[in-house]
């Protein structure tokens, strides 16, 4: 049975997003602003003085950077699954051709 959907406000930069999420998406969610907020607040103290869209956009790359790494390590985790099973194979094949 499909959970019912809740409505919650974030803020994000000191403006407020009404969202409508599954319940078991909440606490990610929140998890998630909280790690803005923070990376948000270090970058404004870093670029002092300067435009709040700065800290926004160097937020934003960061977050962006690590995606990028998780992705990459979950296609090489996936390139190894890939590689055990061909050695498994070729192991199998060795072993069947190595009776003669």
């Amino acid at each position: 049975m499909e959970q019912e959907k809740q409505r919650i406000k974030i803020t994000i930069a000191d403006r407020q997003y009404p969202l409508t999420i599954h319940p078991s998406e909440e606490e990610h969610m929140r998890i998630a602003v909280g790690r803005i907020r923070t990376m948000v607040e270090s970058y404004k103290a870093k670029f002092a003085g300067r435009d709040f869209q700065d800290a926004l956009s160097m937020s934003l790359l960061q977050f962006a950077v690590k995606c990028v790494k998780y992705e990459e390590d979950k296609e090489l985790g996936n390139l190894v699954e890939d590689l055990k099973v061909l050695d498994k194979q070729l192991d199998e094949y060795i072993a069947s051709t190595d009776k003669y």
